[in-house]
Parts: structure tokens; sequence; C-alpha cells
């Protein structure tokens, strides 16, 4: 039991030394120099979307990324309370209204985004990297559909200011 208990420590030591070096050779870390600035899109049954407009970066390929948060819907199954519960007078002998189900927390990401092809994909999902990750098309998701125009139309500058430089 021992030896178990000092393996498991050592690999957690060395996790703890690789994850700094890893996140330092990321391709798409975002500058986090100031205060973030979120634009939010208008939500939709899926949930809520934010993006930055201060994490707009040009990665090493050229393409756009930002920094971007989901919320999704409340689950009105997940409310946990029933009807009285809603309703019942609290101390200080005022009245609510219905209390609102439990909100999902949020997730945060960093996306690379191809403009030109209307192409997306994570690179980092709450502050993990994701290694090799595919670009998808925003396809029938709404809010990334949005988020992909938005994002596009407020990094045009640097997008253009990048093809100065090639030619």
């Amino acid at each position: 039991m021992r030896g178990l208990a000092s393996r498991g420590a050592a690999w957690l030591l060395v996790a703890l030394l690789l994850l700094p070096g890893a996140w330092l050779l990321s391709p798409a870390r975002p500058a986090w120099a100031g205060p973030v600035a979120w634009q939010e899109l208008t939500a939709s049954a899926e949930g809520r979307q934010w993006w930055d407009s201060g994490s707009l970066r040009l990665s090493r390929q050229g393409r756009l990324t930002v920094l971007s948060r989901f919320q999704p819907a409340p689950d009105p199954d997940a409310a946990g309370e029933t009807s009285a519960d809603a309703t019942a007078e609290p101390r200080g002998g005022a009245v609510p209204g219905p209390r609102s189900p439990r909100q999902a927390p949020g997730t945060l990401y960093v996306m690379e985004l191809d403009c030109d092809q209307s192409l997306y994909r994570d690179l980092a999902v709450n502050g993990l990297p994701r290694w090799g990750s595919e670009w998808q098309p925003a396809g029938p998701d709404d809010l990334v559909r949005r988020l992909l125009i938005e994002v596009c139309a407020a990094g045009a500058e640097l997008l253009q200011g990048q093809e100065g430089s090639r030619g």
C-alpha cells in the first residue's frame, strides 16, 4: 500500500511540473494582460455564448483565436423543488416569484477559427489543451455559427494586416 501511495505522489509531482511547460508551449495560449471584454451573443435554446474581444489573436497559421464561454440553457427538470418550495414565504415577509432552476456552470474555450471556410476547433477547454482537435463546421449550432460571424468580422483587420505582411 505504501509503494502505491508513493508512486501516485510521484506521478502527481511529474504532472504538476509538466503542465506549466505544456501550457507555455501551447500554440494558442491567450494573453491575460487585461480584463476580459465579454461580447454576448443572443441566447438560443441551447444556451448562452460570449466571446472576449480582448483575446482576439492570430495563430501561427494565420487564423483567429478567441476565448469564449458557453453556458447551457437551464434544465427545467433539474429544479429540485416542489411548487410549495418555490412559493414559500421567506423570513422577511416578501413573497418571491417562482425560483429559476439551477444554472449549469459555463465552459471556457480557446477556439481557433478558419473564417474563409467557416470552420472552428477547440484548442483548449477549461484551460486543458485539446491536442490534435479536428476542424468542425458550425453546422446547425446557431451559437457557434453566430460566434464565427461576429468574431471573424471583429478580427477582419487582424486578418488583413496578416495578409498584407505576406505579399
